[in-house]
Protein backbone atom coordinates (compact mmCIF):
# COMPACT_ATOMS: atom_id res chain seq x y z
CA UNK A 1 0.00 0.00 0.00
CA UNK A 2 2.96 2.72 0.87
CA UNK A 3 4.57 1.72 -2.50
CA UNK A 4 1.46 2.29 -4.30
CA UNK A 5 0.58 5.84 -2.81
CA UNK A 6 4.32 6.76 -3.00
CA UNK A 7 3.86 5.98 -6.83
CA UNK A 8 0.58 7.90 -6.49
CA UNK A 9 2.40 11.26 -5.24
CA UNK A 10 5.23 10.81 -7.13
CA UNK A 11 2.76 11.35 -10.44
CA UNK A 12 1.03 14.01 -8.77
CA UNK A 13 4.36 15.78 -8.20
CA UNK A 14 5.34 15.51 -11.35
CA UNK A 15 1.47 16.72 -13.03
CA UNK A 16 1.47 19.52 -10.48
CA UNK A 17 5.39 20.72 -11.95
CA UNK A 18 4.39 20.74 -15.67
CA UNK A 19 1.47 22.73 -14.65
CA UNK A 20 2.77 25.34 -12.40
CA UNK A 21 5.30 25.50 -14.40
CA UNK A 22 7.81 24.92 -11.15
CA UNK A 23 11.04 23.50 -11.52
CA UNK A 24 10.58 21.81 -14.57
CA UNK A 25 11.63 23.77 -18.35
CA UNK A 26 8.46 23.82 -20.98
CA UNK A 27 7.86 24.80 -23.75
CA UNK A 28 5.07 26.80 -24.81
CA UNK A 29 3.78 30.38 -25.26
CA UNK A 30 4.40 32.88 -23.16
CA UNK A 31 1.58 35.12 -22.00
CA UNK A 32 1.28 38.65 -23.15
CA UNK A 33 2.21 40.71 -20.23
CA UNK A 34 3.46 44.41 -20.32
CA UNK A 35 6.24 45.25 -19.75
CA UNK A 36 8.59 42.87 -20.83
CA UNK A 37 12.29 44.43 -19.14
CA UNK A 38 14.77 42.55 -20.34
CA UNK A 39 15.18 39.76 -23.26
CA UNK A 40 15.11 37.24 -20.41
CA UNK A 41 12.84 38.48 -17.66
CA UNK A 42 8.99 39.11 -17.63
CA UNK A 43 7.60 41.38 -15.11
CA UNK A 44 3.85 42.40 -13.53
CA UNK A 45 2.90 45.51 -14.61
CA UNK A 46 3.83 48.50 -12.21
CA UNK A 47 0.94 49.81 -9.91
CA UNK A 48 0.26 52.59 -7.32
CA UNK A 49 0.31 50.90 -3.99
CA UNK A 50 -3.15 51.55 -1.70
CA UNK A 51 -2.42 51.74 2.16
CA UNK A 52 -4.25 48.51 2.43
CA UNK A 53 -1.87 46.68 -0.61
CA UNK A 54 1.43 47.89 2.09
CA UNK A 55 -0.91 46.42 4.80
CA UNK A 56 -1.01 43.51 3.20
CA UNK A 57 2.58 42.84 1.89
CA UNK A 58 3.90 43.75 5.55
CA UNK A 59 1.74 41.73 7.15
CA UNK A 60 2.80 38.58 4.68
CA UNK A 61 6.17 39.37 5.45
CA UNK A 62 5.68 39.29 8.98
CA UNK A 63 4.36 35.79 8.79
CA UNK A 64 6.84 34.55 6.78
CA UNK A 65 9.58 35.73 8.78
CA UNK A 66 8.06 34.13 11.86
CA UNK A 67 7.34 30.99 9.96
CA UNK A 68 11.39 30.47 8.45
CA UNK A 69 13.25 31.74 11.64
CA UNK A 70 14.10 28.37 12.39
CA UNK A 71 16.42 27.79 8.85
CA UNK A 72 18.36 30.33 9.78
CA UNK A 73 21.07 27.08 10.08
CA UNK A 74 20.69 25.04 7.04
CA UNK A 75 20.39 21.99 8.45
CA UNK A 76 17.14 22.44 9.70
CA UNK A 77 16.21 23.48 6.49
CA UNK A 78 17.62 20.19 4.77
CA UNK A 79 15.72 18.20 7.02
CA UNK A 80 12.45 19.94 6.21
CA UNK A 81 12.76 19.00 2.53
CA UNK A 82 14.49 21.72 1.03
CA UNK A 83 17.58 20.84 -1.24
CA UNK A 84 20.04 23.13 -2.88
CA UNK A 85 18.91 24.36 -6.85
CA UNK A 86 21.73 24.25 -9.14
CA UNK A 87 24.59 22.78 -6.11
CA UNK A 88 27.18 21.92 -9.10
CA UNK A 89 27.10 26.46 -9.81
CA UNK A 90 29.37 26.98 -6.26
CA UNK A 91 29.57 30.98 -6.84
CA UNK A 92 25.92 32.47 -6.73
CA UNK A 93 24.59 35.69 -5.92
CA UNK A 94 21.63 33.77 -4.32
CA UNK A 95 21.25 30.09 -3.85
CA UNK A 96 17.76 28.92 -3.51
CA UNK A 97 17.45 25.97 -1.25
CA UNK A 98 13.63 24.55 -2.56
CA UNK A 99 11.11 22.01 -1.02
CA UNK A 100 9.58 20.68 -4.24
CA UNK A 101 6.88 19.57 -2.52
CA UNK A 102 5.91 23.21 -1.00
CA UNK A 103 6.03 24.09 -4.91
CA UNK A 104 3.56 21.68 -5.73
CA UNK A 105 1.36 23.15 -3.22
CA UNK A 106 2.00 26.69 -4.30
CA UNK A 107 0.37 25.56 -7.59
CA UNK A 108 -3.22 25.44 -5.95
CA UNK A 109 -2.89 27.66 -2.56
CA UNK A 110 -1.43 30.57 -1.26
CA UNK A 111 0.40 30.40 2.12
CA UNK A 112 2.85 32.66 3.56
CA UNK A 113 4.15 30.44 5.98
CA UNK A 114 5.34 28.09 3.56
CA UNK A 115 7.06 29.21 0.72
CA UNK A 116 8.54 27.14 -1.84
CA UNK A 117 12.25 28.23 -1.42
CA UNK A 118 14.47 29.71 0.88
CA UNK A 119 16.83 32.06 -0.20
CA UNK A 120 20.32 32.63 1.18
CA UNK A 121 23.57 34.57 0.60
CA UNK A 122 26.98 33.44 1.36
CA UNK A 123 29.13 35.59 4.14
CA UNK A 124 33.02 36.86 3.78
CA UNK A 125 33.53 33.18 5.90
CA UNK A 126 31.72 31.40 3.25
CA UNK A 127 28.72 30.85 5.87
CA UNK A 128 25.17 30.45 4.53
CA UNK A 129 23.26 33.51 6.03
CA UNK A 130 19.26 33.29 5.33
CA UNK A 131 17.46 36.54 3.91
CA UNK A 132 14.57 35.35 2.36
CA UNK A 133 12.41 32.87 0.79
CA UNK A 134 10.46 33.34 -2.45
CA UNK A 135 6.76 32.40 -3.57
CA UNK A 136 5.67 30.66 -6.87
CA UNK A 137 2.67 30.40 -8.57
CA UNK A 138 1.44 28.89 -12.06
CA UNK A 139 2.95 30.58 -15.48
CA UNK A 140 -0.43 30.50 -16.93
CA UNK A 141 -1.07 33.14 -13.74
CA UNK A 142 -3.03 36.61 -14.59
CA UNK A 143 -1.45 39.67 -12.74
CA UNK A 144 -4.75 40.15 -11.11
CA UNK A 145 -4.43 36.44 -9.45
CA UNK A 146 -0.77 37.12 -8.85
CA UNK A 147 -2.15 40.30 -6.79
CA UNK A 148 -4.27 38.18 -4.88
CA UNK A 149 -1.58 36.60 -3.15
CA UNK A 150 1.05 38.90 -2.99
CA UNK A 151 0.24 42.67 -3.87
CA UNK A 152 1.65 43.68 -6.81
CA UNK A 153 1.98 47.06 -6.50
CA UNK A 154 4.74 46.42 -3.14
CA UNK A 155 6.61 43.34 -5.13
CA UNK A 156 6.79 42.94 -8.95
CA UNK A 157 6.27 38.88 -9.48
CA UNK A 158 8.92 37.61 -12.24
CA UNK A 159 9.49 35.07 -14.63
CA UNK A 160 11.99 33.88 -16.99
CA UNK A 161 11.43 34.10 -20.51
CA UNK A 162 13.20 32.74 -23.65
CA UNK A 163 15.91 30.85 -22.95
CA UNK A 164 18.44 29.07 -24.80
CA UNK A 165 20.00 26.49 -22.50
CA UNK A 166 22.44 23.15 -23.50
CA UNK A 167 20.86 20.26 -24.85
CA UNK A 168 20.73 17.54 -22.21
CA UNK A 169 23.85 15.96 -21.30
CA UNK A 170 26.12 19.09 -22.62
CA UNK A 171 26.10 20.62 -18.87
CA UNK A 172 29.26 21.92 -19.41
CA UNK A 173 28.13 24.05 -22.69
CA UNK A 174 26.85 26.51 -19.69
CA UNK A 175 30.58 28.32 -19.11
CA UNK A 176 30.60 29.03 -23.46
CA UNK A 177 31.06 32.61 -23.99
CA UNK A 178 31.13 34.32 -27.34
CA UNK A 179 32.23 38.63 -27.69
CA UNK A 180 32.61 37.94 -23.72
CA UNK A 181 28.86 37.24 -23.17
CA UNK A 182 27.62 33.74 -22.30
CA UNK A 183 25.90 31.76 -25.20
CA UNK A 184 23.10 30.41 -22.70
CA UNK A 185 20.90 31.29 -19.38
CA UNK A 186 19.23 34.89 -18.44
CA UNK A 187 22.78 36.86 -19.65
CA UNK A 188 22.75 35.48 -23.14
CA UNK A 189 21.73 37.82 -26.20
CA UNK A 190 19.98 34.48 -27.70
CA UNK A 191 16.47 35.18 -27.23
CA UNK A 192 14.64 33.30 -30.02
CA UNK A 193 14.83 29.81 -31.14
CA UNK A 194 16.12 30.53 -34.27
CA UNK A 195 19.30 32.56 -32.65
CA UNK A 196 19.44 29.40 -30.56
CA UNK A 197 19.19 26.50 -32.69
CA UNK A 198 22.32 28.20 -34.78
CA UNK A 199 24.00 27.58 -31.58
CA UNK A 200 22.83 24.15 -31.00
CA UNK A 201 20.76 25.09 -27.51
CA UNK A 202 17.16 24.15 -26.86
CA UNK A 203 14.71 26.98 -26.55
CA UNK A 204 12.38 27.64 -23.87
CA UNK A 205 9.78 30.35 -24.50
CA UNK A 206 8.89 30.09 -21.03
CA UNK A 207 10.97 28.67 -17.80
CA UNK A 208 9.77 27.77 -14.24
CA UNK A 209 6.87 29.87 -13.59
CA UNK A 210 5.94 33.36 -11.83
CA UNK A 211 8.18 33.97 -8.43
CA UNK A 212 8.28 36.72 -6.10
CA UNK A 213 11.19 37.45 -3.37
CA UNK A 214 10.77 38.27 0.45
CA UNK A 215 14.00 39.34 1.58
CA UNK A 216 12.49 39.41 4.94
CA UNK A 217 15.81 38.99 7.24
CA UNK A 218 17.32 41.62 4.76
CA UNK A 219 15.60 44.76 6.22
CA UNK A 220 12.14 46.28 7.60
CA UNK A 221 12.37 48.49 4.38
CA UNK A 222 9.69 47.21 2.42
CA UNK A 223 11.71 48.44 -1.16
CA UNK A 224 14.21 46.14 0.41
CA UNK A 225 11.70 43.16 1.44
CA UNK A 226 9.96 43.14 -2.00
CA UNK A 227 12.87 44.23 -3.96
CA UNK A 228 14.40 41.25 -6.56
CA UNK A 229 17.79 43.02 -7.62
CA UNK A 230 18.80 39.56 -8.32
CA UNK A 231 16.45 38.87 -10.91
CA UNK A 232 17.60 36.85 -13.81
CA UNK A 233 21.25 37.76 -13.05
CA UNK A 234 22.32 35.23 -9.74
CA UNK A 235 22.70 32.37 -12.30
CA UNK A 236 25.46 33.28 -13.95
CA UNK A 237 27.37 36.94 -12.30
CA UNK A 238 30.62 35.16 -11.36
CA UNK A 239 29.55 31.72 -11.33
CA UNK A 240 31.78 28.87 -11.34
CA UNK A 241 30.15 25.60 -12.03
CA UNK A 242 31.91 22.28 -10.42
CA UNK A 243 34.44 20.55 -12.87
CA UNK A 244 34.52 23.20 -15.25
CA UNK A 245 37.85 24.70 -16.31
CA UNK A 246 38.53 27.74 -14.54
Amino acid sequence: MSSMMNAMRGRSVRLALLLAGVAVPLLGAAPAVDPATSLHMLMTPERTATAADRARADSIASTLRVAIARYRDTTAAVADGFRMFAPQIREQKIYHFTNGWAGVQEAFRFDPRKPTSLLYRKDAHGTFVLVGAMYVAPKRFTPEQLDERVPTSVARWHKHVNWCVPPRGEAQRWLERKDGQPVFGPESPVATKEACDAVHGVFHPTIFGWMVHANVFASDDPKVVWGDEHAGHDMHDGMKMNGAEE
